[in-house]
């Protein structure tokens, strides 16, 4: 098993919204696979919501309703993209 410092940040949270983390040697095993999966599944849809923000941001006629929507759904993207760097960076190698 690997050493507290390299446990892997999971794409998703316990309980009460705390961190939940992967203990495992195993990079091909089946939770690695599917944070893998649904890191890919939140950066994608970040990337939809960028798309979507950009629109609504040059539309002079959007209303405050539709733009409190996009700020609560890009406050979770980035909450997720955050979450996947922080995890990704965590796993770089270190030099030597």
């Amino acid at each position: 098993m690997t050493a507290q410092h390299e446990l892997r940040l999971l794409p998703w949270t316990g309980p009460e919204g705390k961190p939940c983390y992967l203990d495992t040697d195993d990079r091909e095993g089946f939770m690695s696979r599917l944070a893998d999966h649904i890191e890919a599944e939140q950066l994608g849809m970040a990337s939809e919501l960028m798309g979507q923000a950009l629109q609504l941001l040059d539309d002079e006629t959007a209303d405050l309703e539709k733009l409190r929507l996009l700020a609560a759904q890009l406050a979770g993207a980035l909450r997720d993209v955050l979450r996947v760097a922080t995890s990704r960076g965590h796993r770089l190698l270190s030099p030597g």
